[in-house]
This record gives structure tokens, sequence and C-alpha cells, in this order.
């Protein structure tokens, strides 16, 4: 049986790491290879360190915050890994957590963060400062059951990945749901098991299903767009994708969980 895997450090890169349909030679030449910049962290409940350290996200300012999931914290770091500032603690009341398991930044510097056994989204500002929070346990508009990854996107966007219910959520800053999406199966626009979303440029919607082992990508507003992806260890194959993150050209990378690698895709991934 597969575990989870503990993460007791953050570790930087100029960029990302496996380019699909790259040769040896391009490698060594040094395209699209990994540039080592940096790391912090090891296990623990001080500053700086982490007891599973589940997700990460950066603000326009280049600070970076980590969701601690084991230490129910937020900690928040400069781009060099200094530590600024930590918020949170065990429990259910505004600003305490219950192993969260997803963060992003909007670009205003705001902070959510996805309490995912408190099923609810909480929002701060960049110092940690509570505003507001939505959710409850439930399948209904706006409630979740085990959420996992969340992304913004300009004009106040906020998709969440609602684990258990098999469908992402879209609400806008405030927390206000504006539509869903999603369903059990294996079909266009459907889950088996839904974990990492990422925004693109265009507003495009990523979302990763670790249960069909692909990637589909949406429009804005849930619009099902192209799909790639299938189990096996080869080129554009996964076995368990749970991150997706992109970049300001249009490029894709996702976390092919245990084949042990990264994998990165330009716009248009060849339908699969």
């Amino acid at each position: 049986m597969r575990r989870w895997t503990t993460f007791l450090r953050i570790s930087v890169v100029a960029s990302m790491v496996i380019g699909v349909g790259l040769t040896p030679a391009q490698s060594q030449a040094g395209a699209q290879t990994p540039v080592f910049v940096d790391k912090w962290g090891s296990f623990g409940t001080t500053n700086g360190l982490f007891n599973y350290a589940y997700a990460i996200a950066s603000d326009p300012a280049g600070h970076v915050y980590v969701a601690d999931a084991g230490n129910n914290r937020i900690q928040k770091f400069d781009s060099q890994g200094n530590f600024l500032r930590k918020w949170g603690s065990t429990g259910s009341g505004d600003g305490q957590f219950n192993f969260p398991n997803g963060i992003a930044a909007d670009g205003s510097g705001h902070v959510y963060v996805v309490d995912t056994q408190n099923n609810r989204i909480q929002k701060f500002d960049s110092q940690g400062n509570f505003l507001r929070k939505w959710g409850s346990t439930g399948s209904g508009d706006g409630q979740f059951s085990n959420p996992r990854g969340i992304a913004t996107y300009a004009g106040g966007h906020v998709y969440v990945v609602d684990y258990q219910n098999v469908r992402v959520q879209e609400f806008n800053a405030r927390g206000n749901f504006i539509t869903e999406w999603g369903s059990a199966g294996t079909g266009n626009g459907q889950f088996n098991a839904a974990f990492g979303v990422a925004t693109g440029g265009n507003g495009s919607v990523y979302v990763t299903d670790i249960g069909s082992h692909r990637v589909q990508k949406f429009d804005a507003d849930g619009t099902f767009i192209t799909k790639w992806g299938s189990a096996g260890t080869g080129n554009g194959q996964f076995d368990a994708p749970y991150g997706v993150a992109t970049d300001d050209s249009g490029n894709v990378y996702v976390t092919d969980t245990y084949n042990f690698r990264i994998q990165k895709f330009h716009r248009r991934p060849r339908h699969r």
C-alpha cells in the first residue's frame, strides 16, 4: 500500500525539470535542465521546520507560503528561504486548521488555504490576518468533502478541487459560489480522483486526476477543452499525477508522483 510522502524541506529550482521529448543531447546542452538554487527546512515544529509540508504558493512580491499540514499552520518565507512569519494552530476557529492540504495566493497578495478536514476555505492577508471563510461539510453548493487543490485567477476567481464530491467548484474572492463541474467517471469532464488544480494565462483551468492518470483542461467556466495522459511510464503517461502548475509561457508542469518525476508539456498537448 502506498504511503504519503513526508516532505521535510523546500527545494527551489530555477526552471521545472523534465521536458517531454527531450533528447539526451538536448539535456546535456542545458535545454530544459533543472538548475538547483536553494533549499530550506527539516522535520520539526519550530520556525522554518515542517511536518508534512503539503502545498506551496508564491505571491507577486516573491514571498513563499507553505501549508505545514502536520503542524496545522502556514509559514511565510522570503524568496531566499528566510522565515518571516507563521500563523495557525489546531482547531476549527478562525485562523485555525485541521490538516491544511492546499494553498494559493492571488495578485493582491491574499492567501487562500484549503482547511481540508474542517471542509472549508480560509482567506488571509499577506500578514496572516484572517479575512473570511466559507464552506461546511456536505455536497451542496459551497460545501466540501475533503477538499484538496486550490488555484486563483485574475479577477478574483478561486477554484477548489472538492475531492470526495468528485468536482471542481468556482468562487469569487469573497467566497460566493459561482459554478461547479465534474462527476464520477472516466469520460470528458468527469473525475476518478481529482486532486490538483492550476490556472493558465488565458483563464484555462487544469485539473489532475490521480485515479485516471490524466490531466484535463477546461475553460474558466468549466467547459471541457482537452485531456491527456494514461497509466504508464512513457512520455505523457502518469502514475498518480498529484500536482500541476503553469508558467507565463503557457507550459504545464505535472508531478508524476509514483514515476518519481516531473513532466513538462507545451501549450497544446497531443490529445489522448
